[in-house]
């Protein structure tokens, strides 16, 4: 099995001991995205909606380095802070992901990294 790493500046350096993404077996998984602006390396300011919008563009990002599409997504797994906020983050993720429906699952945790709000992960069929 071949493994590759890949990475964007259009989507925030890892912070940590971690990849964007990994290409195995013709799936990209990708890491957990949080709502850091790419351009300065800062957390967006505002609402969840505002976080999953920059949140959705960065995992976009992250899919476009393996020319892939949300209709290329097999599985995500949303993070909330409080799912609360769920009805916001559905709304946002529906946006984006367009006629796309991949399998999901949606979980609330006790904190995510640098207090952001919501984190997205997802399983990509590379194209």
């Amino acid at each position: 099995m071949s493994v590759k790493t890949v990475h964007t500046n259009a989507a925030p350096a890892a912070i940590g001991p971690y990849s964007q993404g990994i290409v195995a077996n013709g799936f990209l998984f990708t890491a957990g995205q949080i709502a850091i602006d790419p351009a300065t390396g800062q957390i967006v300011t505002g609402d969840v909606a505002k976080q999953t919008e920059r949140v959705m563009a960065n995992l976009a990002a992250v899919l476009a380095t393996v020319n892939a599409t949300w209709a290329d997504v097999v599985k995500t797994t949303v993070f909330l802070h409080d799912m609360g906020d769920f009805p916001v983050v559905n709304e946002v993720y529906g946006k984006a992901l367009g006629e796309a429906r991949p399998a999901r699952s949606t979980v609330q945790v006790s904190a995510l990294p640098r207090g952001v709000l919501v984190e997205i992960d997802a399983v990509v069929a590379v194209p």
